[in-house]
């Protein structure tokens, strides 16, 4: 795995203490983020999860709303993080028919930073709320490979991620 670095972190001031980056000279542009997470569980579990069979309600349509509103919240959660108005936000669930249920959010907005967080966010929420609803069935539940999958605006381009993950 390649790790690109910066020179200089941006969160520090002269005195090497926290400081929100100040963004007041950025332009404003178009800026999307996607970011997706794992949840490995047992095949009864997402079975269950599928055909909507589990006692809490709808396991993907609460999660769903848990996402979107993490999202709107990020700047809550994360000490330096802008609080940003989003222009959209897609919470989406796939699964591999077997044993592993993969969350991807989609967060818009058009401003001064980035939407990163705001998708990592969302989708650690929503696999966290799926644990939360399940975990009368299954509590070995494994969440993992949270990750950026693509950014697009602001000074430093776009990314893509590569195809391998982490393992």
């Amino acid at each position: 795995m390649m790790v690109r670095t910066r020179d200089k972190l941006t969160h520090f001031n002269e005195q090497g203490r926290a400081a929100m980056v100040d963004v007041s000279d950025k332009p404003v542009t178009a800026r999307t983020a996607v970011a997706e997470a794992r949840i490995q569980m047992a095949p009864e579990t997402l079975r269950r999860i599928r055909e909507g069979a589990v006692a809490k309600g709808d396991v993907l349509a609460v999660a769903q709303v848990a996402g979107i509103q993490a999202a709107k919240r990020t700047s809550d959660w994360i000490p330096m993080c802008h609080p940003l108005p989003l222009t959209g936000v897609n919470v989406r669930f796939a699964d591999n028919g077997a044993d592993e249920l993969t969350v991807t959010a989609e967060v818009k907005t058009t401003g001064k930073t980035g939407v990163e967080m705001e998708a990592l966010t969302a989708v650690s929420a929503a696999a966290l709320t799926v644990y939360d609803m399940c975990k009368a069935i299954q509590k070995d539940m494994i969440i993992g490979t949270i990750r950026l999958l693509s950014k697009t605006g602001g000074n430093n381009g776009d990314f893509t991620a590569s195809d391998t993950e982490n393992e």
